[in-house]
């Protein structure tokens, strides 16, 4: 199969990135791909393609950036010069962009190759009915929020217009289903990056290193989180360093910056900035607890799967998308309450004071994420695309 992914890729900033390169390391081993064609965002430096295992041809055409009003135009240009068997798109809602027009004829592609007869998979990573918009950085306004609303219905029912829409949650498939009639949306679970060799569980010398991961300012704040570090240094005397891996969210620049300013009182809090593939391992392995100080969620956690992935304990908000992970997928953690900074505190404390319930957690979550590994999930898309086509085939 000759195979297009539609995503933007590393080293680009637009959301999605890292899913993509941990689904391209996979495809390109996978016998029945025979090329891969990355349709992709334009990005200053060369994409990272620097796979050490053998694997099919790639070939990268640059031929969408973001908040572009022309990308529906480009990057069907791209599908006609490249001739793909089958279209895989990588998506959230704002993925071509934060500006409404340029988002919805982005999101607007997949019709495009189910009218062009190509066989198209929409990955979609979230669904508007289970994000907070106001929480997640769209906006706070109920006026507005229920015109977004309007426009996620209507989006929603143009990406259902694919062939198939795979969602990571069983929640979304039925959300989809019951509102919207639809009987092209399948389960394929988010899938584990890296399954490295199950760890010996033991942590660095020196201070506790207690972790968050991601894109911060919107949905996912810190401050709670050094706050929370701070009482539990009180109130245990124990050695504890903050460590805050990542960067701002695009919507949010200069977030983390003002954040170091204001708690450049507090001692041991580090600020690693954007992490490169090859220190992810690093930074998880080093850690004793990975936090999730969000206010809402919007879809499966990658980093919930990382860390899971290299034996992490992990500190989780009582929200509804996190929680249901834990249940459907087996993962375990200490929960909080999102509103409160001294739930946070009590969670993480429960952790770093104990550490045969570290250890049972960690041991838990490897397991969970060992069940679902990245090639796992692309043999999943690969039999569904071989389904479209015998589909096809026989109407």
């Amino acid at each position: 199969m000759k195979l297009a992914i539609v995503t933007a890729y590393p080293p680009s900033k637009v959301t999605l990135t890292e899913y993509a390169y941990h689904l391209v390391k996979q495809f390109r081993k996978n016998q029945n791909v025979t090329e891969l064609i990355l349709l992709t965002d334009r990005t200053e430096g060369a994409k990272d393609l620097e796979f050490t295992e053998a694997g099919c041809k790639i070939v990268v055409k640059e031929c969408w950036a973001f908040n572009s009003y022309s990308n529906i135009f480009s990057v069907t240009k791209a599908i006609n010069q490249t001739k793909p068997d089958s279209v895989l798109f990588n998506l959230q809602f704002m993925k071509f962009g934060d500006k409404k027009i340029a988002a919805a004829l982005g999101l607007m592609l997949p019709l495009v190759c189910k009218m062009k007869k190509i066989p198209n998979i929409v990955l979609l990573h979230n669904i508007l009915e289970e994000v907070d918009l106001g929480s997640a950085g769209f906006t706070s306004n109920k006026l507005m929020q229920s015109i977004y609303g309007f426009i996620g219905t209507t989006l929603t029912k143009l990406i259902l217009k694919a062939d198939t829409v795979a969602v990571t949650m069983q929640k979304y498939v039925d959300i989809l289903g019951e509102k919207y009639g639809a009987t092209n949306v399948k389960l394929i679970p988010h899938g584990t990056f890296e399954i490295p060799d199950e760890p010996d569980y033991t942590l660095p010398d020196g201070p506790l290193q207690i972790m968050t991961f991601g894109k911060f300012g919107t949905y996912k704040k810190v401050e709670g989180m050094i706050e929370a570090v701070e009482m539990v240094r009180k109130s245990t005397g124990l050695d504890l360093e903050v460590v805050i891996a990542g960067t701002d969210n695009p919507n949010v620049p200069g977030y983390l910056a003002k954040v170091e300013e204001d708690y450049k009182h507090v001692p041991q809090v580090r600020f690693t900035g954007y992490v490169e593939e090859e220190e992810v391992p690093v930074i998880f392995s080093e850690s004793a607890v990975a936090v999730f100080p969000y206010t809402s969620t919007t879809g499966s956690s990658g980093v919930l799967h990382q860390a899971g992935s290299y034996g992490k304990a992990v500190v989780m908000p009582d929200l509804g998308d996190l929680a249901l992970l834990v249940q459907d997928e087996g993962y375990r953690g200490e929960f909080f309450d999102p509103t409160s900074v001294e739930s946070l505190a009590s969670a993480i404390e429960a952790i770093v004071t104990n550490d045969s319930y570290r250890l049972e957690l960690a041991k838990a979550n490897y397991k969970a994420a060992t069940a679902h590994p990245m090639s796992q999930i692309a043999e999943m898309y690969l039999e569904t695309f071989q389904q479209i086509i015998d589909r096809k085939a026989n109407n």
